[in-house]
């Protein structure tokens, strides 16, 4: 049988009924006679609610103290599982981060992974348990507790998986799988049978909350299949796969609307070698994280550029840029808090031509003005008026009949 790695999210284990369910499911693969690394998040909004506490403590909290606090929600978690599992007679135990050496850089709340050491699961399994991991933490050299940031427990499965030489890891979340877009948006999206690791991670980079961008990105590096399903039923979800492995290379795999970035204007500032690099140097080294990029040469050497950035991270971006242009001695800036990116995406734009003319018209159909454009070999990305982002997803998901079961299917 099958060495198996496993993820569930917040949902699947958001009460005791749930774990109950889980534990259920997780029974099933063991009498099966397969060996199980199960990566659990925290219950429900357990983590959100932590948040808060520091916040009703302290307007600032340490970053280091965040993640000491941030990650005993994930502890509950395997805890609550392992006396689940074993009250159905199935013997399991239960590993924090660093237990089963999960090594991380020192970036507290947005870590990365640098090392697993399996020895501890590997002698577990060999004793026939169920070996339940905390997602979402690990420690750092100095053996510091540390968490991977949003989406972090897909990233610890994902790890884990090529740590142990899995070939496959199945993600369980509340939704059965990847869907041309969100169905809570776009009634008519249909869930898609296989999508290549470039297709997902720019849906994943682009809003679509299914994956994290860094899980999809480690399954692509080390060549493991990402297999999201429904801890709520027990139909087949979505294959996360290569490129080669995706049937039929449809044109549009996806649409996506992502409405949660702000756009800052950098206006008439000098146009002179080095000063974007400058400007965009300062906002990675500060973490934030900046999505399209437009610069156009004005009138007597001047240049605007455009940018957008997370909403969250805008009151830090808009300081900066202040604090760039008064460096500079001139320029000037401008903000919209809240702006709407919609986005196609599809491995068949390699080959076929003729995607921004049909998207275009379609946006032109609904009245949607186009602020700002970006395009890869697979995407094609567009900022419009927040107002007009829903009514553009709609159109983009019809003009590309994504709403076709064979269409989305890739069959």
């Amino acid at each position: 049988m099958a060495l198996i790695v496993q993820k569930f999210g917040g949902t699947s284990v958001g009460d005791t009924d749930r774990i109950h369910n889980v534990a259920n499911r997780i029974k099933t693969y063991y009498t099966q006679g397969h060996d199980l690394v199960v990566v659990l998040s925290a219950m429900g909004k357990s983590t959100d609610h932590l948040v808060s506490l520091a916040a009703a403590l302290s307007q600032r909290p340490s970053k280091r103290e965040m993640d000491m606090l941030l990650s005993t929600g994930e502890q509950v978690s395997i805890a609550l599982m392992a006396m689940a599992l074993e009250s159905l007679g199935v013997p399991a135990i239960s590993f924090t981060g660093a237990q089963v050496g999960i090594r991380t850089n020192n970036r507290h709340t947005d870590a990365r992974i640098e090392s697993i050491d399996a020895e501890r699961i590997r002698a577990s399994l060999a004793q026939k348990k169920v070996c339940l991991v905390a997602g979402f933490q690990g420690v750092d050299e100095e053996f510091n507790i540390t968490t991977l940031g949003r989406g972090g427990s897909d990233t610890s499965a994902v790890a884990m998986a090529v740590a142990l030489g899995a070939s496959e890891c199945e993600i369980y979340t509340d939704v059965d799988g990847v869907y041309t877009t969100d169905p809570n948006k776009v009634p008519e999206a249909r869930k898609v049978e296989r999508i290549s690791y470039e297709e997902m991670l720019e849906l994943a980079r682009l809003g679509a909350g299914v994956l994290h961008s860094r899980s999809v990105e480690m399954a692509s590096k080390y060549g493991v299949t990402i297999h999201v399903r429904s801890s709520f039923n027990n139909s087949k979800g979505t294959l996360v796969v290569s490129e080669e492995q995706v049937m039929e290379k449809v044109l549009v795999r996806g649409v996506s609307l992502k409405s949660d970035e702000a756009r800052i204007s950098v206006i008439d500032v000098p146009d002179r070698p080095g000063l974007a690099a400058d400007l965009f140097s300062r906002m990675a080294e500060a973490d934030i994280n900046v999505d399209m990029i437009v610069q156009s040469t004005g009138r007597d050497d001047h240049n605007t550029i455009s940018f957008t950035v997370p909403q969250k991270d805008l009151l830090q971006a808009r300081a900066m840029v202040q604090e760039w242009i008064s460096g500079l001695g001139k320029g000037d800036i401008e903000v919209e808090e809240k702006v709407a990116i919609v986005s196609a995406v599809g491995v068949g734009m390699k080959s076929h031509s003729g995607v921004a003319a049909k998207m275009f018209q379609a946006l032109a159909e609904t009245g949607a003005n186009i602020e700002m454009i970006s395009t890869s070999e697979i995407k094609l990305s567009v900022v419009v008026h927040p107002d007009q982002g829903r009514k553009a997803l709609e159109a983009l998901h019809k003009a590309f009949d994504l709403g076709d079961k064979n269409a989305a299917a890739g069959s």
